[in-house]
């Protein structure tokens, strides 16, 4: 039992000491399993915890699978970008670009479950985060997706009135809606 017990803390070691090493971006090295990535999320969340850490952090998560192919991975990077939105207190970050891109790729991926909740998460991004104009787009694509041109529409014109940036964006997706495609924006223009 005691060598079992301490080759256990031996991996465990093993592996806290391979999550302290940085890559180029001296970003936390994330482990290639999704499963359990509780070191480095509570690394972030004990230090930096700020939206660009969390949003490098995601982003390689979102490496690791598809989401779109694989329930899994999709339940796993919801429950990693809930908690980064519990996390991160909006009144501190609402002017932040990373935390409001967090708030739409949660809103994006909860969109793949159930798109009741996706609409609440982006009516929540788009409250926090009004002078971001990609907000406001990935709201209105969501909506026109789901078939409420009417809805899509609105959204647009309000982000003008809102002054979001920037306009070209706005502009261009308003273009892209009157012109009936079913992307407001190419990924060019994202």
């Amino acid at each position: 039992l005691t060598s079992i017990m301490n080759r256990v803390r031996d991996l465990k070691n093993k592996y806290r000491n391979e999550d302290n090493i940085t890559d180029e971006s001296n970003c936390t090295k994330i482990s290639a399993d999704i499963t359990d990535n509780s070191g480095t999320v509570n690394q972030i969340m004990m230090t930096t915890n700020n939206p660009e850490d969390w949003l490098v952090f995601l982003l390689r998560l979102e490496k690791k699978g598809v989401p779109q192919m694989d329930a899994n991975i999709l339940n796993r990077l919801i429950g990693r970008y809930s908690q980064a939105v519990t996390a991160l207190p909006a009144e501190k970050y609402s002017q932040d670009g990373s935390y409001a891109r967090i708030l739409v790729r949660f809103a994006e991926l909860k969109a793949l479950q159930d798109p009741e909740e996706a609409r609440d998460q982006f009516h929540l991004a788009r409250l926090n985060c009004k002078k971001f104009a990609f907000v406001h787009v990935a709201f209105a694509q969501f909506e026109l997706s789901q078939g409420n041109t009417k809805k899509c529409k609105q959204l647009l014109q309000k982000a003008v009135e809102y002054s979001a940036v920037p306009l070209e964006m706005l502009e261009t997706a308003l273009q892209n809606f009157q012109l009936q495609k079913k992307q407001l924006l190419s990924h060019e223009e994202k």
